[in-house]
């Protein structure tokens, strides 16, 4: 989810380089731990609030 949004691709901005790319995915894989230690984004109560009141309404 997260390499769909952007995340770890290469900015122009600071010049990028071969370092960059290859770490990039470390940077990644730290924000998804960092996220999941954080209790999520609530994504998934959320999909289930919507469906519940879907179902009830």
């Amino acid at each position: 989810m997260l390499k769909a949004a952007g995340l770890g691709k290469t900015s122009s901005e600071f010049g990028g380089g071969v370092g960059e790319d290859q770490f990039g995915s470390f940077l990644v894989t730290e924000q998804a731990r960092a996220m999941v230690d954080a209790g999520g984004i609530g994504l998934a109560e959320s999909l289930f609030d919507a469906l519940k009141d879907q179902q009830d309404g």
